[in-house]
């Protein structure tokens, strides 16, 4: 066949299969034109899951009648003019391919009025290559788009849409996303003329998580600790979801990057290695996270549907992420608050005469002496608190007149959970799921004061690797050091394994170094030999931890209420399991039918 030049609608119609893959993908691209318009308030409106009418209606800039019907044709933009405006993109679309994609498979019209004009205009398409004229419209300042008969000149590609019902799912599960990353924007959604979302703008925190609650539910911000932290240029803000309300599938990951919504394998495996030691395996994280990162930084450019970024300093960012969001999940024991009004994690108050932590076990010391009394009522579980040398004194609510977040024991239950009594109730604690990570996390800091021994092998293992890895292992010399592990190279293609951790003996060198380089490769660092090292201290802290029906003195059980109030990430278990509940008065009151 001869080479010839492609009909300017087939060329849209093939651009089309890019950006409009169903209704969802059509709403995509208009709201984020009226987020780039500056709307403050965006409307839309669905009829039988977008395939009948889509309209999306915003208050934003609005467009001249001189620049309509250029809106329809491709590679016609407002929003770059050289080379220097896409190297540090701020808007949400840029590339002028939406619009003439979208009118190549529908019907489509356009009515606006621009913000400093006194008449609106009209401009309509209908999937041919033909664009009207503009003809005098009455519309406000802003922009309505309706885009009607999706597919219906491409039959083959609306046979494989879904069910109204599937559809619609898709546009509403879009908008609470594009709503979470523009709280200065409010947004309401109609289907088939009935209101299914309304959403005011939230510009204060105290409506930001109500609007976060209306997408996500309340459980999520019950269990979610707010962040903001700034280094080398970044920021991060936003919220993480305790371990415990780790879910079943990632369906509750919304990551923004300068407001975009992105899906980024980097930043995903940065959240994964923060969570990696307090979430169970196969459970996902939930967050709803913004980064903030200078434009130049960041190349939005890299896929059609501008899902996927790419940094250019990639090994900042996932230290960032990583080392960010470490801290705030480390900082969940309960003897740290939460700060209503900031939302800050703050250390419960202290006074000068309130006890030190209490070791639990062997190395316990000069513990507070308990003991269970009995009234002339009957039988009371109640305590007198004695400080060392001073058998004689009693304080009915502890040293300095401060209760400990998780209390004072009462029993023991089955020789299994702890029974105590705090300020605002019951507690319960699994005694060894507390203690495995009390015994995890004085392994990890013994590891850490003393650094990661290494061995020498038996045969060093030679490793076939291509110039690129072994250029890399090469350069990386100091970071194999830091982990226990001596490799040099050979040759162009060949390393050689010399020394491994001591902790990691048995395991296959070969494998271990391939992952390295693998994760250096990719996210130019790598926490592969730590998380193995701590596999294996917490499977020594599992076997070295309080079993079941092991019976425990008061004087034990309060020592491990203390130790857990000092420790990190003590609020689960190695595994991802809480080690601790709470039932308040009002929760017990409830169950007892008080008050009614």
């Amino acid at each position: 066949m001869r080479i010839h030049a492609l009909p300017p609608q087939l060329i849209n119609q093939i651009a089309a299969g890019e950006v409009v893959e169903r209704p969802a993908s059509v709403i995509k691209e208009l709201v984020e034109n009226s987020l780039d318009a500056g709307a403050s308030r965006i409307d839309v409106e669905i009829e039988q899951g977008g395939i009948r009418l889509m309209r999306v209606k915003d208050d934003g800039q609005g467009i001249h009648r001189e620049d309509l019907a250029l809106a329809l044709a491709r590679h016609a933009t407002s929003k770059i003019s050289d080379l220097s405006d896409l190297e540090r993109v701020t808007s949400m679309g840029f590339r002028g391919e939406a619009l003439p994609s979208i009118a190549s498979v529908s019907r489509l019209g356009i009515s606006s009025r621009a913000a400093d004009s006194e008449s609106g205009w009209r401009v309509s398409a209908d999937g041919t290559a033909d664009v009207d004229q503009p003809s005098p419209a009455a519309h406000p300042a802003g922009t309505s788009i309706e885009v009607r008969d999706l597919f219906y000149n491409t039959p083959a590609r609306r046979k494989f849409l879904r069910t109204e019902k599937t559809e619609f799912g898709h546009i509403e599960n879009l908008l609470r996303q594009l709503a979470l990353g523009h709280f200065n924007v409010a947004f309401s959604l109609r289907h088939n003329r009935r209101e299914t979302l309304i959403l005011p703008v939230a510009k204060q925190r105290v409506d930001q998580e109500r609007r976060l609650v209306e997408v996500l539910g309340p459980a999520f911000l019950e269990q979610a600790i707010y962040l903001e932290q700034a280094h080398a240029g970044l920021r991060l803000t936003g919220w993480v979801a305790h371990p415990t309300f780790s879910r079943s599938q990632g369906d509750m990951q919304y990551f923004y990057v300068n407001g975009r919504a992105i899906r980024d394998k980097l930043v995903t495996h940065a959240v994964r290695q923060a969570y990696r030691d307090v979430l169970y395996h196969g459970r996902h994280p939930a967050y709803v996270l913004y980064l903030s990162i200078d434009p130049v930084m960041v190349d939005v450019n890299v896929h059609p549907t501008k899902h996927e970024v790419r940094f250019r300093d990639g090994r900042t960012v996932h230290d960032f992420l990583f080392r960010t969001l470490n801290h705030a999940l480390s900082d969940t024991s309960p003897g740290q608050a939460v700060d209503p009004e900031t939302g800050e994690i703050l250390p419960v108050a202290a006074t000068a005469d309130q006890p030190p932590g209490v070791t639990f076990g062997a190395e316990a010391q000069q513990p507070f002496r308990f003991k269970i009394r009995e009234r002339s009522s009957g039988y009371q579980p109640s305590f007198d608190i004695q400080h060392p040398g001073e058998p004689g004194s009693a304080a009915q609510q502890g040293p300095g007149g401060l209760i400990p977040p998780l209390g004072y024991a009462l029993a023991q239950l089955k020789g299994v959970y702890i029974l105590a009594e705090n300020d605002e109730g019951l507690v319960l604690v699994d005694m060894h799921a507390a203690h495995e990570r009390i015994t995890y996390e004085r392994f990890k800091k013994d590891r850490h004061n003393s650094g990661i021994r290494s061995q020498p092998l038996l045969v060093p293992v030679t490793v076939a690797v291509s110039r690129r890895e072994a250029d890399l292992a090469e350069s990386q010399q100091e970071m194999f050091r830091g982990l226990g592990m001596e490799v040099d190279r050979l040759g162009a293609e060949s390393l050689v394994i010399r020394t491994i951790p001591v902790l990691l003996q048995g395991t296959d060198p070969e494998r271990l170094l391939r992952d390295l380089l693998s994760d250096l490769v990719v996210f130019g660092d790598s926490k592969r030999v730590e998380s193995e090292i701590d596999q294996v201290l917490a499977t020594m802290a599992c076997h070295g931890s309080v079993r079941a029906n092991r019976r425990l003195t008061l004087e034990e059980m309060n020592a491990l209420l203390r130790d857990m109030e000092a420790t990190e990430r003590s609020d689960q278990c190695n595994h991802g399991r809480p080690t601790w509940t709470r039932l308040e008065m009002k929760d017990l009151d409830r169950l007892f039918l008080r008050g009614r």
